[in-house]
């Protein structure tokens, strides 16, 4: 088993809430991941709520709790039954002891919460996401990019079976996952607006001109939005709003969340058809963000910064008034602009680094470091909050 980084948290927040959720998109690891942390729990219970037989041992949800009380549980694929949330919350409530239920759940947090607001202050919620770089040998960081981090894919024989992989977990997500969460948008037409938002990927997001070429309205768009960024398919990165008495863009930008996936969806297979593809930048620079806000874990704020007159940087983290800025270049000589300076001079971060797919780090100048991407969130890492 690859060890993840998460376990530690997991362990650290069972021992502090009754009720801990680890979300995740399908086959990230969530079981595996559980599996580990519940063999310190000898007399544990895992039931995986797809199988009918453990689904059953919950038809009368009081009574099996009522039987195995004192027993820490784990229910997997927790989407498929909202009704047990008002349930769980009387059954936490029972005892204060910390870790009793272990929750797991391809939705998000905000997701679930639409079930769940009854848990509040009883559960904490942790997000898995796919194999990130520290957790694979840094030296297969292009496999990585290429591939993403679901495990199957990264770790498959050869591109092109790791390829096959994802565009059945495409066809699998959309025709049976979405469904299960109570989506009822067309596989068709999600897989239409998926590709058309790989084409997009890293630009500031035009839902009218999206929704122009699907023939369907602006809120229409949107809503397909939200049902990919709750399933953890996609990611909205907010523009920063500063108060720099500047015209900054509003518009987000909009990312999908695995680069295999993205990749998958544009049909490309190998790392020279990554080479020749226009996406080729902006796949960077989603798979860097990715990296960076999977190490962080929710610790700070995530933004982009640009504003009308073209003064822009890729990623800016934000906690409290401290403020981080980062750059994404693809080449091994990056190159900084003008209308990155100058927004640098806005933003006047504590630290600037530009991530690049350069062997070793070097300094531009007094404030900026061009760094490879291990040795970046290596010191994120380790980075003080």
């Amino acid at each position: 088993m690859i060890p993840r980084l998460l376990e530690n948290q997991v362990q650290r927040w069972l021992s502090q809430f009754p009720a801990v959720a680890l979300l995740g998109p399908r086959q990230c690891g969530k079981s595996t991941l559980a599996r580990r942390v519940l063999a310190d729990y000898p007399a544990a219970l895992y039931l995986d709520l797809e199988r009918p037989s453990d689904l059953a041992r919950l038809r009368d949800p009081e009574a099996f709790f009522a039987v195995n009380a004192g027993r820490f549980v784990c229910l997997d694929e927790i989407q498929r039954s909202p009704e047990l949330f008002p349930v769980l919350r009387s059954v936490l409530d029972a005892s204060s002891q910390p870790g009793q239920i272990l929750i797991l759940g391809s939705a998000s947090p905000e997701l679930l919460r639409q079930s769940s607001e009854s848990l509040a202050g009883r559960i904490g919620y942790l997000e898995l996401t796919p194999f990130l770089l520290p957790e694979v040998p840094a030296a297969q960081l292009r496999v990585h990019w290429l591939r993403g981090g679901f495990p199957r894919s990264f770790l498959a024989p050869t591109d092109t079976a790791s390829l096959e992989w994802r565009e059945e977990f495409i066809r699998t997500f959309l025709e049976r996952d979405l469904p299960q969460m109570g989506i009822t948008v067309p596989a068709g037409t999600l897989r239409r607006f998926w590709q058309m938002a790989a084409h997009y990927h890293g630009e500031l997001w035009n839902a009218s001109k999206i929704g122009q070429a699907l023939d369907v309205t602006h809120p229409t768009v949107q809503s397909y939005v939200r049902t990919l960024e709750h399933s953890l398919m996609l990611r909205v990165l907010p523009p920063l709003e500063a108060n720099l008495k500047k015209r900054l863009v509003k518009t987000p930008k909009v990312f999908l969340r695995d680069a295999g996936l993205l990749h998958a969806l544009l049909r490309l297979e190998t790392e020279n058809d990554l080479l020749g593809h226009p996406v080729y930048g902006s796949s960077w620079e989603g798979y860097v963000t990715e990296q960076v806000l999977g190490v962080l874990n929710g610790r700070w704020e995530a933004f982009f910064f640009r504003t009308s007159a073209g003064a822009e940087c890729d990623l800016v983290l934000q906690r409290g008034r401290r403020r981080l800025a980062i750059e994404c270049k693809a080449s091994t000589a990056p190159e900084l602009t003008p209308d990155f300076h100058s927004a640098l001079q806005d933003l006047r971060p504590e630290t600037t680094w530009v991530v690049a797919p350069v062997r070793e780090a070097y300094p531009v100048g007094r404030t900026i470091t061009v760094t490879p991407l291990p040795d970046l969130l290596d010191q994120l890492s380790k980075i003080k909050d």
